[in-house]
């Protein structure tokens, strides 16, 4: 039988071990993002639910939305919304079976993370 007592070492990779790879950290964020998006979404019917309860309940909801906090949850939302679309167009490529290059597979990830910035910023000009 094997010996399964090794020493100290971890008996699956880590990150202690591994350094963290563009695509990887892109992963993570798009789930991230993913999780983000429930939480400005909730906010966004929050405030239309108030707007249907009545005065007093939306101007409180109003109030939170308009605040420096609110705005700020609302770009980040923003910024969020458009990085999981882009890494999401990015996944329907792969889907073709195309774009698995080490080296175009950094350029789009560096092009989700820039593309989502410049059309954050692009948005809140516009809007």
């Amino acid at each position: 039988m094997a010996d399964v007592n090794r020493g100290d070492r971890p008996l699956s990779p880590h990150l202690q071990i591994y350094r963290p790879q563009l695509n990887s950290m892109t992963s993570i964020l798009t789930r991230i993002t993913g999780n983000a998006l429930v939480v400005g979404g909730l906010l966004v019917t929050w405030w239309f639910l108030a707007a249907a309860a009545g005065p007093e309940a939306f101007a409180t909801a109003d109030g939170v939305l308009t605040s420096w906090f609110g705005d700020l949850v609302m770009v980040l939302s923003l910024w969020a919304l458009w990085y999981h679309t882009l890494a999401g167009l990015r996944h329907l490529f792969w889907d073709t079976g195309r774009g698995f290059s080490l080296d175009l597979v950094s350029k789009l990830g560096w092009g989700v993370i820039g593309g989502s910035v410049v059309l954050t910023v692009l948005t809140v000009l516009i809007v």
